[in-house]
């Protein structure tokens, strides 16, 4: 009885993937949240990666190396086919409208690797990490 069971999900687990290859089957996936800290180590330990503020506070003061595409004027939608699938993505903002909704529009382009600070920009300030202006 044990060996049937096994052979039943070896069976459905190659069709799956199978048709998951082909398209058939639709995968949703969706971004990594990070507190501030994660962040830090992630910029760190990754020379590829983006960090993308989808705030209108932008001039107010950023991460260091962030750019702006502000979320609620269309310039992350017209952006994000010039980003590079392979790079790793940071966005925030200061709230978590924009910032979920910034970091679900990267991962519905297709992006594997994106990730959504969750304590926002006040928490990176709260955290004592740099800030450009």
């Amino acid at each position: 009885m044990v060996a049937v069971i096994v052979a039943i999900v070896v069976i459905f687990g190659l069709i799956y993937f199978s048709q998951r290859q082909t398209g058939l089957v639709v995968v949703t996936s969706t971004y990594m949240d990070v507190s501030s800290m994660g962040a830090l180590a992630l910029i760190n330990d990754n020379p590829d990666i983006a960090i993308i503020d989808v705030s209108p506070f932008y001039n107010d003061g950023h991460i260091p190396g962030a750019v702006w595409y502000y979320y609620g004027d269309g310039s992350l939608e017209e952006a994000i086919p010039d980003f590079d699938p392979m790079w790793t993505y940071l966005v925030y903002c200061h709230f978590d409208g924009p910032s979920r909704n910034g970091a679900q529009k990267l991962v519905d382009a297709g992006f594997e690797n994106v990730y959504r600070l969750t304590d926002h920009f006040s928490g990176w300030v709260d955290a004592g990490y740099p800030v450009e202006y």
